[in-house]
C-alpha cells in the first residue's frame, strides 16, 4: 500500500512538472509575439511622426 502512494505522489510530481514547463513554453511563445506586434507597430507610429 505504501509503494502505491509512493507511486501516485511521484505520478502527481512529474505531471505537475510536465505542465508547468508545458505552460512556461506558451507563455515565452506569447510573450515573444507580444513583443513582435508591439516593434511593429512602436516602429509604425514612430514613422509617422
Amino acid at each position: 500500500m505504501g509503494l502505491v502512494v509512493v507511486l501516485l505522489v511521484l505520478a502527481l510530481l512529474v505531471g505537475g512538472l510536465g505542465l508547468l514547463i508545458e505552460g512556461l513554453k506558451w507563455l515565452l511563445i506569447i510573450a515573444i509575439v507580444l513583443l513582435i506586434v508591439g516593434a511593429v507597430s512602436g516602429s509604425r507610429l514612430r514613422s509617422r511622426l
